[in-house]
């Protein structure tokens, strides 16, 4: 199946499905903490540099360069490069993201590759680390956030 049949089967299934279910098409489940630890393929703590855009093909990501303090699970250098660097790639324009900008430091959850955001649980997976504090439900040290996740994760 081409790329137009599959854009076509999906317009004809929209009407259908929000017709089942308005909700359907616009909401996702909330995920727990130790479900976005458990699907996330890296989980970092780093440090956003200053976005740059990114085309690809037809499609525009701003590319945030990742200054990575920890690698808490998985391996940092499959995510996506933008200077030589992993960079978080997020489709430019799409609602709903977290508050992105040069120089928050986050502990984030991510799939490796580049999708309209590569945060998990439907951009549930960004923890700002502000004044050396996190808000990650009732967990406030990254320490134990960290923990948390690793815990999670089986200690992988």
């Amino acid at each position: 199946m081409n790329a137009r049949t599959l854009l076509l089967a999906a317009a004809l299934a929209g009407p259908a499905l929000t017709a089942l279910s308005p909700a359907l098409a616009t909401t996702a489940p909330t995920l727990t903490l130790a479900q976005q630890a458990q699907r996330a393929e890296v989980i970092v703590r780093a440090t956003l540099g200053t976005p740059a855009e990114v085309k690809d093909g037809e499609v525009t990501y701003l590319a945030y360069p990742l200054t990575v303090t920890e690698t808490i699970a998985g391996d940092a250098t499959r995510l996506p490069q933008q200077g030589g660097k992993p960079a978080l790639f997020v489709l430019k324009g799409v609602d709903g993201l977290p508050d992105l900008r040069a120089g928050l430091e986050v502990v984030a959850l991510l799939y490796a590759a580049r999708l309209d955001s590569p945060l998990v649980g439907f951009n549930q997976g960004l923890y700002a680390v502000t004044g050396g504090k996190v808000t990650a439900g009732d967990i406030t040290d990254p320490v134990k956030l960290r923990e948390a996740l690793l815990s999670a994760r089986g200690g992988k």
